[in-house]
């Protein structure tokens, strides 16, 4: 979980132009082993971006060490919430991301349906504490 996280953080601070921040992690969806041996190769992408906080996918994949022809097997998937901060620690503000494909459109589309579904939990736990 580290080496999603780095890779994440790595991501948004390339994109933000600064240090960013993990402010949350979304989900994290292991769909196959990792064994002992294997080569880990992690691809992250800033998804969507607010004012100051930015969604990055990561998607990380293995080359089996037994295996060495076969092709990189999907090994987990993630989304990590960062905030972009400046030197003092405060929140700053983000350049936004411009999806250029349709592919880009998607993961846009769907990061904003994830937002929207972290608030809206907040939002229900925050009011089942007060009532």
């Amino acid at each position: 979980m580290k080496f999603v996280d780095d890779v994440a953080g790595a991501a948004a601070a390339r994109h933000s132009g600064g240090t960013a921040v993990t402010a949350a992690i979304d989900e994290i969806v292991f769909s196959e082993a990792v064994r002992v041996g294997d080569l880990v190769h992690a691809h992250a992408q800033v998804n969507w971006t607010g004012q100051t906080s930015m969604e990055v996918g990561v998607r990380v994949v293995a080359e089996r060490w037994d295996s060495a022809e076969d092709e990189p097997v999907p090994v987990a998937t993630a989304y990590l919430v960062f905030v972009g901060v400046d030197v003092g620690g405060l929140s700053r503000t983000v350049r936004p991301v411009l999806p250029e494909t349709p592919e880009d459109e998607r993961r846009y589309r769907e990061a904003e349906i994830r937002r929207a579904h972290r608030l809206a939990r907040r939002r229900a736990i925050q009011a089942h504490r007060e009532g």
